[in-house]
This record gives C-alpha cells, structure tokens and sequence, in this order.
C-alpha cells in the first residue's frame, strides 16, 4: 500500500461484504415465495422483499465503486487523498441513510418506481453523501501532478453516475414521463456511465496484474468505453416501446442495442488478450481470475442475453417476465458484481499485508459462485420461457402461470444455495483478512515508477 489514506477503502469494501450478505437473505425469501413457500409474507410481503433486494444491490455496488476509488485514485494520481476523514464521515452517512431506507420499506415507506424506490427526503441526503465523494476525489485528482488516463476515466464515470442520479427525481404526476425519467436513471447507470467506471476499474486491475504497458491498455480503454458509452445512450431507446413515446424509438432502441454485445465482446477480448500478452505472473491468480472472469461473464449477461432479450419482437413478449431476471441477475453479477470483488481480492492483501489469496477458500469462492450464478440464469431462463409462452402466447392468467413455474424456483433455490456457498466463503476470507494493518510503502518503494507523493500537512509542520 502506498499511501495511508487508501485505508478508507477498506470501511467501503466491509460494507459491500455486509449488505451483499443481507440481499441474498432476502433473495431467499423472494425465491421460497415464488416456489410457493411464502410463509414471511405476514412480515415481509413479497414486494418488501422486492424492493429490499435490489436496493440492498444498487447500494453495495454503490460503496464498492467508492471504495475502488478511494483505493485506486491515490494511487494513479501519486498522492494521499484530499480529505480522509471526509470520506469516513461520508461512508458512515451513506451506512445510515441506507439503513432508514431498508427499515422503511417494511413499514410502507417508499415511492414504489422500481430501483428507485427510495423516499424522497433519504434521495436529497444520497444526493449530499455522492456531493462530498465527487469533491473529495475530485480534488485529489486535481491538485495532482500526474493525471491518468485510467483516473480521469473513473472520476468522470462516477461524476457523471452522480447526476444522472437526478432525473429521478424529477417530480411528475405522469406515469409515462416518470418512467422515461426513470429509465434514464436505471439504464444510463448500468449499459451507460457504469461502464465508464468498469473500463477504468478493469484497466487498473489489468496494469497492475498483468504487466502489459500501461499505454496499451488505455488505449485500448479509450475505444472499448467510447463504443459502450455510445451504444449503451441509444440503447436504453428499447425500455421506451411501450410507454408512449414515439414510434422512432423501436428502431434506434433495436439497433443500438444489438450492438452493445459487440462492446462487451471487445471488453472480453481486451480482458483476454491483456492477460495472455502480460509478461508478468502475478502471484494474486485469484483478483486476475475475477478481473477476466468479469469480462467474460458481462459478455454472456450484459452483452449475449441482453441483445437475445430487448430486440423488438422479442422484448414485445419477454417485457417484465421472468425473462428479465434472467437476463438481470447474469447482467450485474459478470459486469459490476465481479468487478467489484475482483478489486477487492486485489486490494485486502495489500491493506492488510495478508496472503490469503491462495487459500482454497478463495479458488472455491470464484468457482462455487460463479456456477451457481451461471445455473440461476438456467433456471431463470426455463422459468422465464414457460411463463412467456403460458401468459404472453397462450392467454393464460398471470397467477395461474406462477403457479405452473413453481417447480422450476426449486432448481433456482439448488442453484442460489451453491452460489451462496461461495459468496461465504468469499466473505469469510475477507473476514479472516482482518483490520488495515499493512504498512505504508511510499512511492519511492513502489514497483511502479511515479512521482513522489506530496507530504500530509502535518508531516510537512513537523519537519518545519
């Protein structure tokens, strides 16, 4: 570890550990519910459950992007980061606010616009929490002497996550306009300025693991992120066919989005070829089998079964089945879940100073929860299928079909337990890391060549 103040990542990285544990409890109750074993419902219905698990995921990617950045943007920009006690008081702000808003979902209170179901009050201090993240790294990169291409693509990505945030909370009594709002929150994050942010966390990872010039792989950034972020704008055209809006959107929504596979398809090829081109073996195996694994898997979620499942005479069947979450589940965990712990395998040894990346439990956690993951997806899909051709060809009513797919939710429940076995295992390892205690290297003793870090104000009042 370089500098002192990348310590705060680990407090972001806990809490990614903490809330990612909670939404697969609650994807437990979602499942048994749709199984036909819903006996919390009396507690927790079905919809609390719902919005729980997936702000409880927008919530531990959100700490984990802040915590990558708080490690990452001091060490590209060869300084300590401007406030580090302004990034503990905006993490344990976040902790609360999103703890008020879980509790409030199970006492009614919420907005109801799925992914954003989050009260309005808790939205203004989400939004005052994501102000002082973008200012504190912001700061550190400019007043920076060195300014990579990796830094600036990750704080403009997170920037830009930050007020596209806004649109959402655009007040409207229309619920065709507050849908295209939200979408342009939902899809603009995930296929838009969310891969800004992966390109960036990929290409870090890939430098230091693999070896290869950092000029390569930017460059190589530079063109993957252009295509996605591109793509991934006129895509979100295929969520606005049946809202109301006009006719041109079927087109420019099917065609841009069959071309965001080729985008992740370059991201996995870059991945790959970095990797097999790196003269270096790095002895942490595990953060580089995430770090392809990453782009291997977004190819097959975000990129393969999304353009399978939004083009038009498709989407027109498939729209908010079962399908979606198949499509869904592959989507976040190969592009944003992975990624996340990837930088996060990277990172612990180096905070803590403890090798256990080549203990089994870490092999056994990639592996364990990335076929559990893949037979979710299979089970979604079956699921997903039978429900389209029951409601959506043959008429069927819509409680009638849940109740002819049950069987295939106890498949999903085998599959999510698996899954579940190695996310444990993974948070057990984290754990057995224990507290930041590595020592602070410095950039004179760093393997990378880079300019020396300024001296914290107190060190430079000291040797005054």
């Amino acid at each position: 570890m370089k500098f002192h103040s990348q310590k705060v990542a680990w407090g972001f990285f806990a809490t990614c550990m903490l809330l990612f544990s909670l939404q697969l409890i609650y994807g437990f109750i979602m499942a048994f519910a749709h199984a036909g074993f819903d006996g919390l419902h009396d507690w927790i219905p079905f919809n609390v459950a719902r919005a729980t698990h997936t702000n409880l995921l927008v919530m531990w990617l959100l700490a984990g992007f802040m915590g990558s950045a708080y490690w990452i943007i001091p060490d590209e920009c060869n300084r300590e980061l401007a406030w580090p006690r302004l990034a503990w008081v905006q993490l344990i702000a976040f902790v609360l606010t999103g703890v008020a808003a879980i509790i409030g979902f199970h006492f009614g209170w919420w907005e109801g616009r799925k992914f954003l179901e989050i009260p309005r009050p808790l939205d203004y201090l989400v939004v005052i929490d994501v102000m002082l993240f973008i200012a504190n790294i912001g700061w550190t990169v400019w007043k920076s002497e060195r300014k990579s291409t990796t830094s600036m693509v990750l704080f403009f990505g997170l920037l830009t996550a930050a007020l596209l945030y806004l649109p959402g909370m655009i007040p409207t009594d229309n619920q065709t306009v507050d849908s295209y709002w939200r979408w342009w929150v939902v899809h603009l994050w995930v296929e838009g300025v969310w891969e800004l942010i992966m390109g960036a966390i990929l290409s870090y990872l890939l430098i230091k693991l693999t070896g290869v010039d950092r000029e390569i792989i930017e460059k190589w950034l530079y063109v993957i992120v252009g295509f996605t972020f591109l793509s991934g704008i006129l895509g979100t055209g295929h969520h606005f066919y049946y809202i109301g809006l006009p006719r041109y959107w079927l087109m420019v929504g099917g065609v841009f989005s069959a071309l965001e596979p080729l985008a992740f398809l370059g991201m996995a090829i870059y991945a790959f070829s970095m990797a097999k081109k790196g003269g270096r073996t790095h002895p942490n195996r595990v953060a580089l089998l995430w770090t392809v694994g990453c782009s291997f898997m977004s190819f097959v979620g975000a990129g393969f079964l999304g353009f399978a499942h939004t083009l038009p005479q498709v989407n027109m069947y498939t729209h908010g089945t079962l399908v979606t979450a198949m499509h869904g589940h592959m989507a976040f965990w190969g592009a944003y879940a992975m990624l996340v712990l990837g930088i996060i395998t990277y990172a612990m040894p180096l905070l803590t100073g403890r090798k256990l990346y080549d203990h089994p439990t870490a092999g056994f956690a990639f592996w364990s929860s990335n076929v559990g993951m893949t037979a979710m997806t299979l089970a979604f899909a079956v699921a997903g299928v039978s429900q389209v051709v029951l409601e959506r060809r043959a008429g069927m009513d819509f409680l009638t079909v849940q109740k002819e797919v049950e069987v295939h939710f106890v498949g999903l429940i085998l599959a999510a337990t698996l899954f579940t076995a190695g996310i444990s295992a993974f948070v057990w390892n984290f754990v057995r890391y224990g507290l930041p205690t590595a020592k602070v290297t410095g950039a004179q003793q760093s393997t990378t060549q880079e300019l020396a870090p300024e001296p914290l104000p107190a060190v430079a009042a000291a040797r005054g």
